[in-house]
């Protein structure tokens, strides 16, 4: 085991996800979020190939690279809204790579560490990736991965933020789409423990 501190070696990856369709974006099952103009949209046949995700700096942007988010939940529905929301809010229309990973490959709640690596893969601008997760054995299948993170082929550098899920998605999205580093994303994403409701 070679891999420390959260960090693994660069990986690549890509693979075609069924779609699901939300208000203000398409997310593959399991897989990335992918504007869409605000418009909801049919999901494509099963097995047929995704839009493909943001890249190096955003889908279709071009300058530096920015800092992937990905998010991890138990449930494929509650990971695209996260996303779709935390998008939204960067208000500038250029968010950084998002990728989720919810559920599991057949689609009932869990986790699924191939669809946590694969999203990672794909949210991967060489800059590093953020981790956000929700509960329980996300956060264990998170740390697992982690743990061996170059055996699993992760991205270098990936960080695992203790945050909370929908704030700190929201934050470390709107840090990443402003040009941040993975520390200051990381960072961004556990401030939100710090804003109090009551």
């Amino acid at each position: 085991m070679t891999g420390s501190g959260g960090e693994g070696e660069r990986g690549s990856g890509r693979e075609g996800a069924e779609v699901v369709p939300i208000r203000g974006g398409a997310v593959p099952a399991g897989g990335d979020v992918v504007p869409i103009g605000g418009a909801q949209s049919a999901a494509p046949p099963a097995g047929a190939a995704a839009p493909a995700a943001a890249g190096r700096g955003g889908a279709g942007r071009e300058g530096p690279a920015r800092v992937g988010v990905v998010l991890v939940s138990h449930s494929r529905e509650v990971a695209a809204a996260t996303a779709a929301m935390a998008m939204e809010m960067v208000g500038t229309g250029d968010p950084a790579p998002v990728g989720t990973a919810g559920g599991t490959e057949d689609g009932r709640l869990g986790t699924s560490a191939e669809l946590v690596l694969a999203a990672a893969r794909r949210v991967d601008g060489g800059v590093g990736v953020a981790v956000l997760s929700d509960l329980g054995s996300a956060v264990l299948t998170v740390r697992a991965l982690l743990a061996e993170a170059e055996e699993n082929g992760l991205p270098f550098p990936v960080r695992f933020a203790d945050a909370p899920f929908v704030e700190g998605a929201v934050a470390a999205v709107v840090t990443a789409s402003a040009g941040g580093d993975l520390a200051a994303v990381v960072d961004a994403a556990e401030e939100a423990y710090r804003f109090r409701k009551g």
